[in-house]
């Protein structure tokens, strides 16, 4: 008769054990931050979205709503009368400050100015104007490939982009808690990590996206687009919404992956502060360019000298990282058209750039 012979089972180590309470300890902190309640957006937000996403701008409407908020009004006119717009005349008249800016910075301006002060009270500024730098990029891009695409709910593609990540804000909140408390960080490059998210928090920033969407009561695809951001076949309600922001959203983080390797990305990086470069470079989309290239391209460059340096120096990994994932996010395209849609992103990326900077840096003197 053979003996049968048991498995060898040993007892957790007292680190993994540590490890797993830590973990634990951490869900529930996070769920707690969750719980209390973050603010939201204020509500003239979306009404301005769709005032100045629409083909005819109602410039009256678009006013009466501005000055519901006495700080946004004074943001506008102080953009309109910096040297930036080198005026002769001052100007105090909101439908004159539309006109001038044009609906599409002006959107960026609004939402921008208003998205800063989520979360301003939890977080630090700097933090917050890495993280809305990359959410406003991937709503421009978004909606660029919504028009693209002939996607007809381009002002959906736009705040599905800007909201995407909304779930690393809480993240964000307990990892400053835990520093505070002399308690291990998180490790680097865990920002957009699933499996380090995971293994730190007990749960990702998709899963606590989807917590605050429902109980924020979003419309069930932006729902979609916070949880399956980065598995867009997942999806339920709206697939095609959500791959087009994930595509946005791979294709900031394939440019962050190059940023080291190009000149042109690395000056832009510069401007940010050695910790923040550490903590989000390989993450959080390129970093804000130096003020002083606001009303330009990058570094100072023309649109064209932006382009030839953009076309010299960026990484060739980028189409590759992203045009596989571009096939899996949006499968009826055909090889032209990805290829297109990536030519597409590209040039619009150096475009957009010094688009957010400008209300980043706006946003930022009327909190200083």
């Amino acid at each position: 008769m053979t003996a049968q012979i048991r498995p060898v089972t040993s007892a957790p180590s007292a680190n993994a054990r540590y490890a797993a309470e830590e973990q634990e300890r951490r869900k529930t902190r996070l769920m707690g931050v969750l719980s209390q309640g973050l603010p939201t957006l204020p509500s003239y937000v979306l009404d301005l979205n769709v005032l100045l996403g629409q083909s005819v701008v109602d410039l009256k409407k678009i006013g009466n709503v501005i000055r519901t908020d006495p700080s946004l009004t004074a943001q506008v006119l102080r953009l309109c009368n910096s040297a930036l717009f080198g005026l002769r005349h001052r100007v105090i008249n909101i439908e004159q400050a539309a006109i001038l800016l044009g609906t599409e910075r002006l959107r960026t301006l609004v939402l921008t100015c208003s998205v800063m002060q989520f979360a301003g009270k939890r977080l630090p500024k700097e933090q917050l104007s890495i993280f809305w730098h990359h959410s406003f990029l991937c709503a421009l891009l978004s909606e660029r490939l919504a028009t693209q695409l002939h996607y007809c709910e381009k002002e959906q593609a736009y705040l599905g982009g800007l909201l995407h990540d909304i779930g690393q804000l809480p993240m964000w909140i307990l990892v400053l808690a835990e520093e505070g408390n002399r308690r291990p960080p998180p490790p680097k490059g865990w920002v957009d990590n699933l499996a380090l998210e995971r293994d730190y928090f007990g749960m990702d920033h998709c899963k606590v996206g989807r917590w605050m969407g429902v109980s924020w009561n979003y419309m069930p695809s932006f729902i979609d687009v916070f949880e399956f951001h980065h598995a867009p076949e997942k999806a339920q309600h709206d697939p095609y919404l959500v791959g087009i922001v994930a595509v946005a959203d791979q294709f900031l983080m394939a440019q962050a992956s190059s940023a080291e390797s190009s000149p042109l990305e690395a000056h832009s990086f510069e401007a940010l502060p050695a910790e923040s470069r550490t903590n989000h470079a390989h993450a959080i989309g390129v970093a804000p360019p130096a003020p002083h290239s606001l009303g330009t391209h990058l570094s100072g460059h023309s649109a064209a000298e932006s382009r030839e340096l953009e076309g010299s120096n960026s990484s060739p990994s980028t189409p590759q990282l992203v045009l596989p994932f571009l096939e899996k996010c949006l499968p009826e395209l055909v090889e032209s058209e990805r290829h297109a849609v990536m030519e597409m992103l590209q040039t619009e990326y150096l475009h957009l750039l010094p688009l957010v900077q400008l209300g980043m840096t706006v946003a930022a003197a009327d909190g200083a």
